[in-house]
């Protein structure tokens, strides 16, 4: 419900594309928390707290190869789909303003300190089943990254904003 009043709310300034494109991206950002914080398994607090995560998993290649019980499939094939949209989003919201080769990077490198973000906040509830893991940080960031391609398909087919 935000995100269409906040693409309203652009639109006249930013245009139709540019503000659908920043009111997609701050909805996917928020999906993403959501996502990625919600208990791993039904019952909050089902690791004991001897058994919970102390430390971020240095071990690449993941906790859950199989997926979780929300999306089940590759693990490492989520993490990464789950960000293509927000940069691909990002790099379209900017994509027609006159800094857009410094803000799209900037964005997509955001959306891989966002993920750091999100899997120290799953370190410090890892009671409620979740996993900080360096492997989704780094699947998290290519999928920002795959998102983010799409910058020269945009900006060909946006015409830069006078006055952004």
């Amino acid at each position: 419900m935000c995100s269409p009043a906040l693409a309203r709310l652009l639109t006249r300034r930013l245009g139709r594309v540019t503000a659908i494109a920043i009111a997609g991206f701050c909805w996917t950002v928020v999906c993403i928390a959501i996502l990625t914080l919600i208990p791993a398994r039904w019952g909050i607090g089902v690791v004991p707290v001897d058994r919970a995560q102390t430390q971020c998993s240095p071990d690449y290649g993941g906790p859950a190869p199989d997926g979780f019980w929300i999306l089940p499939g590759s693990q490492r094939l989520l993490n990464i789909a789950v960000f293509v949209p927000a940069g691909a989003l990002w790099v379209l919201a900017v994509a027609r303003w006159r800094r857009a080769q410094a803000l799209a990077p900037l964005g997509i490198a955001a959306l891989g300190v966002y993920s750091i973000g999100i899997e120290t906040l799953q370190l410090a509830a890892s009671r409620i089943g979740r996993a900080c893991d360096i492997t989704d940080m780094v699947d998290n960031l290519a999928g920002a990254i795959i998102g983010g391609r799409g910058r020269g398909a945009a900006r060909a087919a946006l015409p830069p904003l006078a006055s952004a």
